[in-house]
């Protein structure tokens, strides 16, 4: 980035309400100044939920493309850069173009108390309407209901990916509370889709989609995905349908391509047939999800022999669904020894995201997430790593570590 992006988007923080009133309030008043552009969106995908919201947006993105349509995505947070968050035909906006939507919005918005995702949220819609495209992928900030993104009268078509405990302190601490913030992007008569569900969160959207009149397309109901002879098998009303494995790492990824291939049920009129998603389930890129890294420095400081992998997890559900690739590698034929590097923020449950990990995890050194004023301590991660039945001690930083 520029230094003219990055002084904006530092201005930006500092408009953050000192009190935040749970509505929308904010993102119609700065919608409203500058045109309202979520009126003029492509057709959109609402894809909610606790984990794997990017991965279906990933599958989804990729099948799509090989379909040979024009696709903008909207994901949060990024790795390393703000662009990453909006994506315009499959390019990453530009510098120029971020700058001067970020600075529209900044003088449109004129000074007044306004959270960071909401600003942003403006000026990604405003940059979905300057170009055009055929479907606008959208992902859900922070659970749904009062997310600066449930602005969309009439969405194409909303997902909601598996519900688990994170963000508790503002989405609630029961499953059903969580479950009830993210069923507030369905809407009357639009179609969901269900991915695999606790018997909580299922519940509550059952509930949402009768008061709505919502036609569901629920995982274990009207679809189900499984891995089978070493490909992906899907099976709706329909009949049987195979695929080929998706091209990112880890069980959990067959849920969340099966979802995607649900989705295109309502997507017929985008004419994505089985080469499409043959192709994009190939070819699918998504960062930081399981991803041996193979080069840099960090990769060249192993010993021989030795592999590095990164993700993201950050909840209990993205524990439990990292140690099944663990029971994985525990079985395989190397049986190389697990150690973690791992920090995490005060709006996560480090112990969550641990426990299920411990019984295949020889050692863990802890860091703070570097740049962020909700990071962890190091020593309070390895508090819960011990808590969780892992030897574990804090580390100056990842290269350290």
């Amino acid at each position: 980035m520029t230094a003219g992006t990055d002084l904006v988007l530092e201005r930006l923080t500092k408009l953050h309400p000192k009190i935040i009133d749970l509505s929308l309030d904010r993102v119609w008043r700065l919608l409203e100044k500058v045109g309202h552009p979520e009126r003029h969106l492509p057709p959109v995908v609402h894809v909610a939920g606790t984990n794997g919201k990017g991965s279906v947006i990933a599958y989804l993105r990729a099948m799509l493309e090989a379909a040979g349509k024009r696709v903008h995505v909207y994901t949060s947070p990024h790795l390393v850069r703000f662009h990453e968050r909006i994506r315009l035909n499959g390019t990453l906006i530009s510098e120029s173009d971020l700058l001067r939507l970020l600075e529209e919005c900044e003088a449109a918005n004129g000074g007044t108390p306004i959270t960071f995702f909401e600003i942003t949220t403006c000026a990604a819609f405003l940059a979905f309407t300057r170009m055009p495209a055929d479907i606008l992928l959208m992902e859900v900030g922070l659970g749904g209901r009062l997310d600066a993104t449930n602005v969309i009268d009439r969405p194409l078509l909303t997902v909601q990916m598996p519900i688990s405990f994170d963000h508790m302190q503002f989405l609630g601490h029961t499953l059903a509370a969580i479950a009830g913030e993210k069923a507030g992007i369905m809407k009357r008569g639009v179609p969901a889709v269900i991915a695999p569900q606790p018997p909580e969160a299922a519940a509550v959207f059952d509930a949402k989609a009768k008061e709505l009149g919502a036609e569901q397309y629920r995982y274990g109901h009207e679809w189900q995905v499984d891995l089978a002879d070493g490909s992906v098998l899907f099976r709706d009303a329909g009949g049987k349908r195979r695929y080929p494995l998706p091209g990112l790492a880890g069980r959990h990824q067959i849920d969340n391509a099966g979802t995607a291939i649900a989705c295109l049920k309502y997507l017929r009129d985008f004419a994505v047939d089985d080469r499409a998603i043959e192709r994009g389930l190939r070819d699918v890129q998504w960062p930081a999800r399981l991803q041996q890294l193979t080069k840099g420095p960090l990769a060249a400081a192993l010993p021989a022999g030795w592999e590095l992998w990164l993700d993201g997890a950050h909840n209990a559900s993205g524990g439990e669904a990292l140690a099944l690739m663990a029971a994985d590698w525990a079985q395989a034929v190397s049986k190389l020894p697990l150690y973690l590097i791992s920090g995490s923020l005060s709006t996560h449950d480090p112990l969550g995201l641990l426990r299920p990990l411990a019984p295949y995890v020889r050692e863990l050194r802890t860091v703070i997430v570097p740049g962020d004023h909700k990071t962890l301590p190091a020593e309070a991660v390895a508090e819960s790593a011990q808590q969780a039945g892992i030897t574990a001690k804090a580390a100056a930083d990842v290269a350290h570590a």
